[in-house]
């Protein structure tokens, strides 16, 4: 696959977020010159700067222009941009749009008055929903049907992005569903250890598939869509080979933490279906009111398939996921053991 040289600057929003950690792991080793990141506060410029000692890091929000333009300031040469920042889990519904969708338009108008050579903007699966049955898969071509608060914000930002290509940037968008991996906020560590405890609430059958993604083979998806030519407005899945079924997540969690060493009890722990639907009823009552309970919205969607598939990613650029989910999950429990995180 063609790929362009690494341009002279890389700017990189939401550095210290999950996906936005293991980017400046992965560029501060092979790119680390012309390196910029821009982050919350200074507690996260400074675990950013462990991981690419030599960036340059910008302290502010997306959603305020001032901010934006301090980290576009004085850049020459070819500039990328990866668009990393986003709220998933906030305390108001407000913040949803705020963050995810004028945060984006932000980031876009800066970029574009930068010259920017490319932007990749790193969507999710909610602007689509759910699959209607368990056989079904996102291709890329199926029209927005957004899950919720976050789900619209987040095709409010596609649509930004389209918006932007027809004005001229050089902008594509990349579309990670569940994720995992090195870098994992507290969530992801609750996920470990009700498994671990045999505690994880199986909705219904589990037979519901989920498309997840270990996060280095998410940077290897986003940087093909950075480095490889296309056309701007393209859009692709970055996801692991296959759905896995929740059982099967489940099981393979267990497996991961059994060969690392770890105690695990048998997940005996099952609710009925209807309990998925509850918390989905929940969690839309919740959020007319302008809150979220991060919980509630979970809960809400673990009943349901979300499953994708990658091949345009894979034709197009050349993507092929090399970390599948119990060598992705043993890394993942050992970056916990390493950072002196308890399962």
């Amino acid at each position: 696959m063609i790929s362009r040289l690494a341009p002279d600057v890389t700017v990189v929003t939401g550095a210290a977020g999950w996906l936005g950690s293991a980017l400046m792991a992965r560029l501060g080793a092979q790119r680390p010159d012309g390196l910029v990141a821009l982050v919350h506060d200074e507690t996260d410029r400074d675990a950013v700067l462990t991981l690419a000692p030599q960036a340059r890091v910008v302290v502010g929000d997306v959603s305020d222009r001032s901010g934006i333009d301090a980290l576009f300031a004085g850049l020459t040469g070819d500039v990328d941009v990866i668009h990393t920042a986003g709220v998933i889990h906030p305390r108001r519904v407000a913040d949803f749009e705020t963050v995810n969708s004028i945060g984006t338009a932000n980031v876009l108008a800066a970029a574009a008055r930068a010259g920017a050579r490319r932007v990749v903007h790193v969507s999710s699966n909610s602007p689509f929903g759910t699959n209607p049955d368990v056989t079904d898969v996102f291709r890329g071509d199926e029209p927005y049907d957004p899950y919720y608060g976050y789900g619209r914000s987040k095709m409010h930002a596609e649509g930004h992005v389209a918006d932007a290509v027809e004005r001229g940037l050089d902008a594509v968008i990349v579309r990670p569903p569940w994720f995992y991996g090195p870098h994992q906020p507290a969530r992801q560590t609750t996920f470990f250890t009700m498994i671990r405890k045999g505690r994880f609430p199986v909705i219904g059958s589990g037979r519901q598939r989920r498309s997840m993604v270990y996060v280095d083979n998410l940077v290897d998806g986003v940087l093909l869509a950075e480095l490889v030519p296309t056309a701007p407005g393209r859009a692709w899945w970055i996801a692991d080979e296959r759905p896995y079924e929740l059982n099967e997540i489940v099981d393979t969690v267990g497996r991961a933490l059994r060969d690392e060493g770890f105690d695990v009890r048998p997940n005996r722990t099952r609710v009925p279906a209807i309990v998925g639907r509850v918390a989905e009823f929940a969690d839309a009552a919740i959020q007319r009111t302008g809150r979220y309970q991060q919980a509630v919205h979970v809960l809400g969607e673990m009943d349901k398939t979300i499953a994708v598939d990658i091949s345009s990613a894979t034709t197009e650029l050349g993507y092929r996921p090399a970390v599948a989910l119990h060598d992705g999950m043993r890394a993942s429990i050992r970056w916990c053991r390493d950072q002196g995180i308890l399962l």
